[in-house]
């Protein structure tokens, strides 16, 4: 059979090769983007005074490159940050293309964020996503994200090989709920009764097999869940249930003894249509009573009862493990499957479209545009996940006069915006603001890779559950003659929010609230993934359109990154300040401080600021954790600007550990307060203790405790601290008024 060459139409593309026999390199890589470990706002929440103070997990990218034998290749990152930025992907594709001569291009490059909330924000170039993580623009936490996502490519391309894929698919029932059941039952009771529940259980992965051995070497799976299980009290970097889910998966698949986030086994946890979808299994309660909230107001009985999400753990990072590990256990599951094997040729098609101005056609023949970006009462009100704003909380009605005011000030909706997205009462009119820069995207990234039969359609936001299966829908509608199976793969390339269905939108929740384009942004969505998958179909050129302005060099840059360590002569860094225990159990928490370099003096990429090791002989330690271990946290304090870091590490010792000699050591830099401070590399080491099994002995010394933290509201952008978000607004806007004068 004949092969179609490549062809190749600027930015907006499309890539289709197709062979008889088509053969694929594989290759997976993962790379370190842990952003600056303190003093950054977190991005998620949008809760002010929430900044990141040490680590729990490390964060990484997660990169699978694809290759068929005539040449034509694909790229999947899946990357543990909040979302997407445009920025981001426009230095990764220079950054690959200058380190491997590959031509890498938005066509054939897809970035998805799994939506942790924990993570350093700081590497957007829109305003509000800015404003609301609370420190601008930090280009060390940009640089930290796009320099891991190029490691994890680059690693991927080096080490492709001839492979094999299997897709296998199954369902995940016990690890999810809908926040806004509400909004949900606004849908048609036809299309309801065609799903057996209100979140889209559907977990599909692809096993990626070295075709000489038939070993597998990666894995990607897509699952609708939000990574919220840990919640706006954390300081400490996460990569919560998704990350989790990754590290336990590639420990478990690693040759034993692999340090996490090394191995050559690479296992990515994606996002999908997870918008209306939470980790919480215990559903909202009354925060006093732990009585059921009333819904689909979200009220207590008790005016000063907060409607809180919680479970399934006893604490936030109990249940990080509990829904990381049901994913793992059904990822296991499906490793073996080669039920469906992948193949045929590799196609990509990319096109930025203006999403302020999309006509759409409806069922009935009329036709309406989408709007410009606007956010609405409920985007304050919050979710089920926590309590919003008193003055949004729904059951008391959108209607304050002092936020009416507030709104006004920051920009009047005009007349035609306020038609254009109806029934929204617009809080934010983000759409016709326009100092320093554009608040929220207009160009907005669309993209479908295809593999063989799989069909991975890169959505700009968070799909709810049942917009998510109309756009699948729509996709598979139009690949004929191709039976092809289809993915979302959420929050890729650009973050623009919420995506609802119609009916949901009318209901004006939170994710309605927060569909920024207005009520006809899905129906925009269908009309554009099924053109997409139509041109692929037909092997047809998709036009280019104009791409989105890089606005990097408007951006406020809040954080100056100018960090002294203040260490008396006294003391030096690297001093163990608190000892740990002689003797310790499977069980216990060890607890040790060492005075401590700033941490962001250098962010150890690809290293760790800790070690737990086992002593094998005199002197051989063997390494039995980092700080990339859930069993561990990093926290870094400082009493004073003047008074010297402590670096504080926590050790939950697992039941399955060996016992014998132990011991904890930190590493990191300082830097001295001068004009041209000197960065200095340092050590640290506690003194040894003993790990025991069987009975506590008399005489032993108790080890410290981690003081388990009791969840407070998970509020998110789907339910967050708006006092303290307009407040970063006002500072904001103050900056830029002092700028102008």
């Amino acid at each position: 059979m004949s092969v179609w060459n490549q062809i190749v139409f600027g930015w907006g593309c499309l890539v289709w090769v197709k062979m008889a026999q088509c053969g694929y390199q594989v290759g997976v890589g993962i790379g370190d983007t842990t952003g600056p470990v303190v003093g950054i706002g977190m991005m998620g929440y949008a809760k002010a005074g929430q900044t990141t103070q040490g680590i729990h997990t490390r964060l990484f990218a997660r990169a699978f490159f694809f290759q068929e034998e005539a040449g034509s290749m694909a790229v999947f990152v899946s990357v543990d940050s909040g979302m997407i930025g445009q920025l981001m992907k426009y230095e990764v594709i220079a950054k690959v293309r200058k380190i491997t001569g590959l031509e890498l291009r938005h066509d054939n490059l897809l970035l998805s964020a799994t939506h942790t909330h924990s993570g350093p924000s700081g590497y957007f170039q829109y305003v509000l996503f800015t404003v609301g993580g609370g420190s601008g623009f930090v280009e060390q936490s940009f640089q930290a994200i796009v320099n891991g996502i190029t490691t994890a490519i680059v690693r991927a391309y080096e080490t492709k090989q001839p492979a094999k894929l299997f897709l296998a698919q199954s369902e995940l029932t016990d690890s999810s709920i809908n926040r806004s059941p509400s909004s949900y039952l606004r849908n048609p009771e036809e299309e309801r009764q065609r799903y057996s529940g209100n979140t889209d259980y559907s977990f599909t992965q692809l096993n990626i097999m070295r075709e000489s051995a038939n070993e597998l070497i990666g894995v990607i799976n897509w699952f609708a869940v939000h990574a919220t299980s840990m919640n706006n009290s954390n300081h400490l970097i996460s990569g919560d249930n998704k990350g989790l889910a990754s590290l336990i998966l590639e420990r478990n698949q690693n040759p034993p003894g692999t340090t996490s986030g090394k191995g050559p086994f690479v296992a990515a946890f994606a996002s999908s249509n997870l918008g209306d979808v939470s980790p919480n299994l215990q559903g909202p309660r009354c925060g006093g009573t732990g009585l059921p909230c009333d819904q689909p107001k979200a009220k207590c009985c008790r005016p000063d009862e907060d409607c809180i999400a919680f479970g399934p753990g006893s604490d936030m990072f109990d249940s990080t493990y509990i829904i990381a590990q049901c994913q793992v256990t059904k990822a296991k599951e499906l490793l073996a499957s080669v039920d469906m094997e992948i193949k045929g040729g590799i196609a990509s098609a990319h096109q930025w479209i203006d999403m302020t101005n999309q006509r759409v056609t409806l069922p009935d023949g009329s036709t309406h545009t989408t709007c410009k970006p606007a956010l609405g009462y409920g985007f304050a009100s919050g979710t089920t996940d926590g309590p919003g704003e008193p003055a949004f909380i729904r059951c008391r009605g959108p209607n304050n006069n002092m936020w009416n005011q507030i709104t006004k000030l920051i920009t009047n909706p005009s007349p035609r915006q306020k038609r254009c997205h109806y029934p929204k009462k617009i809080l934010l009119n983000t759409g016709e603001m326009k100092i320093p820069s554009k608040w929220h995207p207009e160009k907005v990234d669309t993209q479908i890779l295809k593999i063989g039969q799989l069909v991975i359609a890169a959505v700009p936001g968070e799909f709810t559950t049942m917009a998510g299966r109309r756009l699948r829908e729509s996709i598979i509608a139009s690949a004929y003659p191709d039976n092809v199976e289809v993915v979302i793969a959420g929050l890729s390339n650009v973050y623009t929010h919420y995506v609802t269905t119609y009916e949901e939108y009318q209901n004006q929740r939170y994710e309605g609230a927060s569909t920024i384009y207005g009520p006809h942004t899905l129906r925009a969505y269908q009309q554009q993934y099924s053109y997409l998958m139509e041109k692929m179909s037909k092997r047809e050129h998709v036009p280019y359109l104009k791409r989105p302005p890089n606005y990097k060099a408007k951006q406020i840059r809040l954080d100056r990154g100018m960090y002294w360590d203040m260490i008396p002569p006294t003391k030096e860094a690297g001093e163990c300040v608190q000892k740990p225990p002689k003797f310790a159990y499977p069980g216990d928490t060890v607890i040790v401080k060492f005075v401590a370099g700033h941490p962001r003096n250098d962010l150890m990429l690809e290293q760790t600021f800790l070690k737990v090791e086992h002593q094998q002989s005199p002197n051989n330690w063997v390494v039995m954790a980092t700080d990339t271990d859930i069993e561990t946290k990093f926290i870094w304090k400082r009493k004073c600007l003047v008074c010297e870091g402590i670096a504080e590490i926590h050790w939950k010792i697992p039941y399955k550990i060996p016992k014998g000699t132990f011991r904890i050591t930190h590493q990191g830099h300082t830097k001295g307060a001068s004009l041209k401070p000197i960065l200095l590399s340092y050590r640290g080491v506690c003194p040894n203790f003993q790990v025991v099994h069987g009975r506590r002995m008399s005489n032993a010394e108790e080890p410290s405790r981690v003081q388990n933290l009791r969840p407070t509201s998970e509020i998110s952008w789907s339910s967050m601290s708006w006092r303290g978000f307009i407040t970063k607004i006002g500072k904001f806007l103050n900056v830029q008024m002092k700028s102008l004068l």
